[in-house]
This record gives structure tokens, C-alpha cells and sequence, in this order.
């Protein structure tokens, strides 16, 4: 059976170089040279500034307080040199916290010293990030698009897979508003070097292992005039895992929940759609994962970074937003999530809900909106922040939310909801004992907690407005072991964040 595997990830590896190989002799004999063509130039973006005042995000007034304010300015530029090939990249410039510079100089990088040194980068006070670069091509006559370089990947509602990864993209049109896409993205090259060998001592322990993390995507969309739908799937491999890391969640830069699975193997199937029937309106979305943790932990880590399992990993999400148009100035709406946990952080199958996502699944103000601070996002929010590391997505929670939205005028919108909170598996106390993460088996809830969210948007003008809004979490008992491993902070978690955007 291993050789087996070997044969088909070998022959699945070689196909990659295979493939590239025959774009590139593609796009070079089908595309004619457009040298004496106008390339036409296409632009978009936005610029959004917000300051936030959270308190308690650790349930205790007295140990977490912070105001800030962030901004990030995104541009979006397309260059066409005809109608069937187009260049596309997109900037974040100008992206991070008021009153701190992003960018170190050399001495605070590298402890180099000299006169220069205290200088350097310090052109901008935030740093310039490329989050897109791809080319895009159609070839004449043919029902295939392809892009190629680095894009976005994700996957219904975000739920299960959004990030941007460097690969492949093949769209194939199969009728009428139907397609589909098929998808290979380098997620890790194993190691920052030109090898993709393991890295050995003299006594044969894995030091460094080199080897790569790949995922391939297929999804079938269409869209009838009430219904939008995808059907998808994916497959990701991570092969770097005999250093004892993998890619997820070991080299991601920040912290994920606590008790994390480590998928090396993952498989996953889902469908999502959009249905609209007059006033109403259903969004939809149910996904099931099923792989392997091949790194066999016998500790959680010292920041509590890793599962133990048997091996074995599974899950599931389940999504649901309906909304129903009462009156013209008066929307009436609900929500139910439920994702799968773990009933055992002693062993037994794993859960896993994902792959990667950068926290752009939207339920609540606090307990669920999470942004990552790496390369899509900019500040922690919300409790699923790495600083706090509650769940993120519908990763064991089962939410259901009312929510309402009134338009006075047609500048201003009201919005409320409230969210009732639950696990969908037992969340277990967990203490510190000699630097290490102790379960208590005996000790476990499942009530998260509620919420109450508000929001007030105004549009100043075309493509500008300005938004208030924020949220109270009242914690449970699950929740406090989850954050904290304890039931005895209980503070109320709030927030309250205002904005600024402009889109052009």
C-alpha cells in the first residue's frame, strides 16, 4: 500500500513540471505576439481605516485592554494586451498600525551596526505587499482559461480553504453559466533552500525535512436565475512532516486554537449555493473532511499547539443564512453553523474543519470575526485571534443568530442580531503544570456563551461610508475553558470599532 502511495504522489509530482511544461507551449504558439497592440488598463480598489476600543477578550477586565486604529489601501490592476490574455496583480500599500513603524532596521533584524543601519527602510512607515501576480489566458476558439502565478484559492464560503497560494488555475466551460475549475497550488516548498531532501545528523535523526506541501482543487459552478451552486473538492499533502512539523499549523506564524490537529493527508467534498425566491433568500453550505495526522505526538507542546490522536481525522460544516425581505426598509434574517469537534484531546480520531483560511467567514463582532494578521489581514480580531485563540469558523460550534436590518433612508442601515453559542463537542478544562498543558477529563461544558452585535452604516457618497459598530459577549463555561482552561474569568467581552472606507 506505501509503495502504492509513493508511486501516485511521485507520478502526481512529475505531472506538475508536466503541465507547466505544456502551458508554457501553449501560451506561446496559440496567443499571437501583440507588440503593436494598446495594452488596456483596468484598475479598482479600497481604502479602510478603523479604530477599535476590545475589552476583556480574556473574560478579565484587568488583564485586556486595547485601542488602536488600522488602515489598509488596496489596489487592484488588470493589463490587457488583447481580449484573450491579461496580466493581474494586487497591492496592499500603506497597510498596518497607526504610530508603528512595520519595518525593522537591519540592527533590530540582524544586529548589524553602522551609521546606515539606523536608517534603512524607512521610506514608508507600513510595508508594500504583493498579494496577487498571475497571468491570465484564454485560448481562441476554445472553452479553457488558464492563469497561472500567485491568486486566491477558496472554496464556498470560505469556510473550509481561503488563501492565496502560487499555482495553476484551469477554468473549463461546460455550458451556459457552467464551468469548471480545476486547480494546483504549491502551498509549501518544505524549506527556504534548493533542496527538497531531508536534512540528517550523524545519527540518522530528521533535522530539516524539505519536502513539499501541495493542494489540488476541482469545483463545479453554475448558476440558474434563482440558484447559484458549487461542487467541490480538494486534496492537500503535506510530505515535510518527518522533522516532526507540519505545515499546518507549526509554520503558519501565528497561533491557531488550542489542541490543534496536524494534517499531512486531507480529502474533503462539499457543495454550497445561493437560492433566491422573491423576498427570500438561503445560503447554503455543507463540507465533509477525512484524512491523516502522521506525526504521533505524545505531548501537546508547550503553547498547547497540537492534538493526539490515533492518526485518523474527520469533520464537518454546516452552513446556513436565510433572509427575507419584509418591507423595502425592513430585512428580517437568521443563521445556523454547526462544525464538528473533538470529544477526545486524549486520543481517539482528530477533528479537523479546514485547511487555511484568513477569517473572512463572517457570524458575529467578537466571537467568531477573526482576520489574521499575516498576509490578507492586519490586526487581531475578535476572540479566534492568535493573542486569545478561540475557534474560528464553525469549528466545534453550533451557532444560531436573528438578526434584522432597517433602512431609514437610502444612505442609512440599521443592523442588530443576537447569536446563542453552543459546542458541538464537550470543551475541556486544561491547566499548566511544569511548562506543560494538562487535560482534565472530568471537567468539561459546552455552553459558549451569547451575543448582542449592532451596526450603523451611512453612505457619505458614491463608494465612500462610514460604519459603527461592535458587540457584547457574554461568556459560558465553555468558553472560559477553552480561552482560559478555567471557568473562573467571566468578565463580559466588548468591542466597539469604527470605520472608514472607500471603494473606487
Amino acid at each position: 500500500m506505501n509503495c502504492q502511495v509513493k508511486s501516485v504522489e511521485a507520478f502526481m509530482y512529475n505531472a506538475r513540471f508536466a503541465t507547466l511544461l505544456v502551458l508554457a507551449l501553449i501560451f506561446a504558439i496559440a496567443l499571437p505576439a501583440q507588440s503593436t497592440a494598446q495594452t488596456k488598463f483596468k484598475y479598482n480598489g479600497v481604502y479602510t481605516a478603523w479604530g477599535q476600543s476590545q475589552h476583556a477578550f480574556t473574560f478579565d477586565h484587568d488583564s485586556y485592554e486595547d485601542n488602536y486604529v488600522v488602515q489598509m489601501f488596496r489596489l487592484n490592476l488588470s493589463f490587457s494586451g488583447s481580449e484573450n490574455v491579461k496580466a493581474v496583480t494586487r497591492f496592499d500599500l500603506g497597510q498596518g498600525w497607526w504610530g508603528i513603524d512595520n519595518a525593522l532596521r537591519s540592527v533590530q533584524r540582524t544586529g548589524t551596526s553602522g551609521g546606515s543601519a539606523l536608517f534603512d527602510f524607512k521610506d514608508t512607515n507600513f510595508l508594500f505587499h504583493v498579494d496577487h501576480a498571475y497571468v491570465q489566458f484564454k485560448l481562441p476558439d476554445k472553452p479553457l482559461t488558464f492563469r497561472v502565478g500567485r491568486m486566491n484559492y477558496s472554496l464556498g464560503n470560505r469556510i473550509m480553504i481561503d488563501n492565496n497560494y502560487d499555482g495553476v488555475q484551469l477554468d473549463i466551460k461546460t455550458g451556459e453559466n457552467r464551468k469548471l475549475t480545476l486547480s494546483w497550488a504549491k502551498v509549501s516548498e518544505g524549506g527556504d533552500n534548493l533542496s527538497d531532501l531531508e536534512v540528517v545528523d550523524n545519527a540518522g535523526n530528521t533535522i530539516a525535512d524539505n519536502r513539499d506541501a501541495n493542494l489540488y482543487i476541482a469545483n463545479f459552478s453554475g448558476k440558474t436565475p434563482s440558484l447559484k451552486y458549487n461542487v467541490y473538492g480538494f486534496y492537500f499533502r503535506d510530505a515535510s512532516i518527518n522533522d516532526m512539523n507540519a505545515y499546518v499549523p507549526d509554520k503558519l506564524q501565528f497561533f491557531k486554537t488550542r489542541f490543534s490537529a496536524q494534517p499531512t493527508k486531507l480529502m474533503s467534498v462539499g457543495v454550497s449555493g445561493e437560492y433566491t425566491a422573491g423576498k427570500f433568500s438561503l445560503i447554503g453550505e455543507f463540507d465533509y473532511l477525512t484524512g491523516k495526522d502522521e506525526i504521533a505526538n505524545t505531548t501537546y507542546g508547550a503553547k498547547q499547539m497540537w492534538d493526539i490522536n490515533d492518526g485518523n481525522l474527520s469533520g464537518f460544516n454546516l452552513y446556513l443564512k436565510s433572509n427575507y425581505t419584509v418591507s423595502p426598509k425592513f430585512t428580517l434574517g437568521g443563521v445556523f453553523g454547526m462544525g464538528s469537534g473533538d470529544d477526545d484531546l486524549t486520543g481517539g480520531k482528530g477533528n479537523i474543519n479546514k485547511l487555511r483560511t484568513s477569517g473572512f467567514f463572517y457570524i458575529t463582532e467578537i466571537w467568531e470575526d477573526s482576520i489574521m494578521p499575516d498576509e490578507e489581514g492586519i490586526s487581531p480580531q475578535g476572540l479566534g485571534a492568535p493573542n486569545v485563540r478561540g475557534y474560528r469558523e464553525l469549528e466545534n460550534t453550533t451557532a444560531l443568530q436573528v438578526n434584522g436590518s432597517f433602512r431609514p433612508t437610502k444612505k442609512l442601515e440599521l443592523f442588530s442580531s443576537f447569536t446563542y453559542l453552543k459546542s458541538t463537542q464537550p470543551v475541556f478544562a486544561w491547566s499548566m503544570v511544569n511548562g506543560m498543558p494538562v487535560i482534565d477529563t472530568a471537567t468539561s461544558a459546552n455552553d459558549l456563551g451569547t451575543e448582542i452585535d449592532f451596526r450603523i452604516s451611512y453612505k457619505i457618497e458614491k463608494g465612500l461610508s462610514a460604519h459603527l459598530r461592535g458587540g457584547f459577549f457574554t461568556p459560558g463555561t465553555a468558553a472560559g475553558y477553552l480561552i482560559r482552561g478555567t471557568d473562573t474569568f467571566t468578565d463580559i467581552a466588548w468591542e466597539l470599532k469604527g470605520m472608514v472606507t472607500y471603494k473606487f
